[in-house]
């Protein structure tokens, strides 16, 4: 066993993983790699949800060369049906005599069972090994697959004092071009941006990716609108061809405007609730049950608001552009009463920043 190896084959697994990056959900991201003989003999990711797994796919490459060699995998291999037959089965008749996994399964289908399968065979098995970047790596996974919830991300677009809009609500553009267009690049991580109905009044955004390496992505688009004020004439009406729409309203909203937008291919979800608010409780656990790992709520400042009053947000995505907006009728990231002391404010944990030109780009966790 050497630890420097297979930390450095580990990472050519996770090299592998990452070119899955938004398009295996509600799947994790997954690489594998079969070496035999100092030499990479077979090699796979996880593709999408009903393609064969990482492990699956290096194993297949590597065909009887794997006999004998061992086999590098980011995550547990699986035990159970799914899309996808048992991958331990498959290690185990591959022959290979050792097994290095990044990290245990979150399922609880899964955890440690994968393990003690490949041990009770008589197999070495390695687990650990560059654990961190898989906790990173499949965020969205670990808790939709604990929690039945999606991951949500908090996106900002931001001036130094903390404003996302003039007190005329004009937002476009704070930040500058090159960070517009790394934000299509982060869309096209997750499964579905959420904005309120007042962004669409507003700014009347298409919600879509539109970047050259993702002309295939396909976004749901998730807009809370309570007693449905979404404009029959809105752009995003016309990109049903980019992605599902789902509107989310409270039960005593109108009637025909309902049957308006499902006429139009518009998904609407009546909620039980107050008629000036859509229960954000009740669509993370809606949007759970159809199979979406994960949310980018890129508006407004109200709902923005309520998230982290809620604390619902896992994270936070800001653009911080150099320059000041003011005035205190301004929109601001997190509105609200704020609380009354400083110690109850809220901190975010695992900070990191990098620029893009004039931009700062902050991420944070709660």
């Amino acid at each position: 066993m050497n630890s420097l190896k297979d930390a450095a084959y580990m990472h050519l697994a996770y090299g592998l993983a990452e070119k899955a990056l938004g398009r295996a959900s509600p799947n994790p991201y997954v690489g594998a790699l079969v070496v035999k003989n100092d030499v990479i003999v077979g090699h796979g990711y996880h593709e999408g949800a009903g393609r064969p797994h990482a492990e699956i796919a290096a194993l297949e490459r590597a065909g009887r060369r794997a006999k004998g060699g061992t086999l590098y995998v980011t995550l547990e291999p699986c035990v159970h049906w799914g899309r996808t037959p048992p991958c331990v089965d498959a290690v185990l008749s591959a022959g290979v005599k050792r097994v290095v996994i990044s990290a245990l399964d979150p399922n609880p289908l899964v955890f440690q069972k994968g393990v003690r399968k490949i041990r009770r065979a008589g197999i070495d098995v390695t687990v650990g090994v560059l654990e961190e970047r898989n906790r990173r790596l499949n965020e969205f996974y670990a808790k939709y697959i604990t929690r039945s919830i999606p991951f949500v991300t908090l996106k900002a677009a931001l001036s130094l004092d903390g404003k996302m809009a003039t007190k005329k609500f004009d937002s476009r553009w704070i930040s500058s071009p090159p960070t517009r267009e790394y934000i299509h690049l982060l869309r096209a991580e997750y499964d579905a941006l959420m904005v309120g109905v007042n962004t669409i009044i507003q700014d009347d955004p298409r919600l879509t990716v539109r970047h050259s390496n993702w002309r295939d992505k396909k976004l749901t688009r998730i807009i809370l609108d309570s007693t449905l004020r979404l404009p029959r004439q809105a752009r995003i009406l016309s990109t049903l061809a980019q992605g599902r729409i789902l509107v989310f309203t409270n039960m005593n909203a109108p009637r025909p405007k309902k049957e308006a937008l499902a006429k139009l291919g518009v998904e609407v979800i009546s909620l039980p609730g107050a008629a000036a608010i859509v229960d954000l409780h009740r669509v993370l656990a809606a949007l759970g049950k159809r199979e979406i790992a994960s949310v980018l709520i890129e508006g407004g400042g109200r709902l923005a608001t309520s998230l982290l009053e809620k604390k619902l947000a896992d994270k936070v995505v800001l653009t911080i552009s150099p320059r000041f907006i003011g005035g205190k009728d301004a929109v601001s990231v997190f509105g609200g009463e704020g609380p009354k002391s400083l110690k109850d404010a809220l901190s975010l944990n695992a900070v990191s920043s990098f620029q893009i030109g004039e931009d700062t780009l902050l991420e944070g966790y709660f």
